[in-house]
């Protein structure tokens, strides 16, 4: 049943639409708003964005897709064309592997029930395109989305987010259609929302609360005056609360700048090292120098190498992560991940079949961990998350010695 609200919600009289719950209806000055919620892996989503879209006959019709995830939906081949060598050149690694296994929750939920992620949106893209009505890429560009939530992070938030998501690429819960459905309901979602906040309270800000106001924009300025939007029921309540303001885009799609403290660390941290050398030497001589040397390249080595072989790398590339780890670490413009990971792409070269496999690959720990592509990533982060390890250890050690 349409859902009443006090100043803006009418109750519309035909039968197919009187019985879902998920629409709602809003009045916007001489605009028609329907808003309709659903689940990204719900088949019966899909039928009603059919039926919704046949009754209400609206002039434009908004899906929650941004120019990005409407090419990836619509040309899904397109990992074929992802440059390895760009992505870590350009230290994007850690942030493309995060994107890969999200993505994967979304496609073993759906593989579970038979229904593609996404399918609503594709239907409402082609009803859009049968009926003729125009049709609004209404959410937020998703890499604008990801660096705002990536720069809201701290190092160990991101760890933390990394290690979630890859517990949920290995969840193996039976999940039914019905419980799918059961997260349509506002309450329970809401509910859910709210556990999720307590762990990651800025990714709430900026995965949903920014995201409800970027949407509500985007609908509220479509052409037409009659307008169905197709959103993810979690979105609903915060769009009907934003619906009626005056909303500047543009803060939302800005990317905040870098903190000052990384490029403090980043550059301190070799300086303190170096110092703790230069101390040493004054102090207790060339000998206890040339030690405390040894102990740099040998500790922060072996944690690099350590963690790139959990990545079942080629040998090659774990003598490359030994050797990388203790000058990148007092070269702040490099990093012993990009080495590790430029030696591994090299000595095993993704094939177009790797990167076709993708999809394949994120069903499962195992699988994830023997892909090719998956196992360069792997490389990068792990040897750079080693580095930091053996930096603090070594560092530590040094510095007892000297001090």
């Amino acid at each position: 049943m349409l859902e009443k609200e006090n100043y803006t919600t009418t109750q519309n009289n035909a039968s197919n639409l009187e019985n879902m719950d998920s629409l709602h209806r809003v009045q916007l000055g001489d605009k028609e708003i329907y808003l309709l919620g659903t689940a990204h892996v719900s088949e019966k989503s899909v039928e009603e964005v059919r039926v919704a879209a046949r009754e209400i006959k609206p002039d434009t019709i908004c899906v929650e897709l941004c120019a990005t995830r409407y090419q990836t939906l619509m040309h899904p081949d397109a990992w074929k064309n992802t440059d390895i060598y760009q992505v870590i050149k350009e230290n994007k690694a850690l942030f493309l592997l995060a994107q890969l296994v999200l993505s994967s929750i979304y496609r073993k939920i759906g593989k579970k029930l038979g229904v593609k992620p996404g399918a609503e949106m594709i239907e409402g893209i082609k009803q859009a395109e049968k009926s003729g009505a125009a049709l609004v890429l209404a959410d937020r560009d998703v890499n604008i989305t990801l660096k705002r939530i990536w720069s809201s992070l701290s190092f160990w938030g991101k760890l933390k987010l990394l290690m979630q998501l890859l517990v949920g690429l290995a969840f193996p819960g039976d999940i039914k259609q019905e419980d799918i459905e059961r997260l349509k309901n506002k309450d329970q979602l809401q509910m859910v929302m709210e556990e999720f906040s307590k762990s990651f309270p800025q990714i709430k800000k900026t995965l949903i609360d920014e995201r409800d106001q970027y949407l509500a924009h985007k609908i509220a300025e479509s052409p037409g005056r009659k307008i169905l939007a197709v959103i993810g029921a979690g979105h609903i309540p915060g769009i009907k609360k934003h619906l009626d303001k005056k909303i500047d885009p543009e803060p939302l799609l800005t990317i905040p700048p870098k903190p000052v403290w990384p490029s403090i660390i980043k550059w301190g941290v070799p300086l303190i090292i170096i110092g703790l050398l230069v101390l040493g030497f004054v102090t207790q001589g060339a000998e206890h120098s040339v030690q405390s040397i040894y102990i740099w390249i040998l500790v922060n080595g072996f944690f690099s190498a350590l963690a790139v072989s959990l990545a079942l790398a080629h040998p090659l590339t774990i003598a490359t992560a030994f050797v990388a780890a203790p000058l990148t670490s007092l070269n702040p413009t490099m990093a012993a991940g990009w080495i590790a990971g430029l030696v591994q792409a090299w000595i095993k070269k993704p094939l177009v079949a790797d990167l076709e496999n993708l999809p394949q690959a994120l069903t499962s720990i195992k699988a994830f961990w023997l892909n090719p592509v998956c196992r360069i990533l792997l490389v990068v982060v792990l040897a750079n998350q080693g580095s930091v390890l053996g930096t603090f250890v070594a560092g530590t050690w040094i510095f007892t010695r000297v001090i």
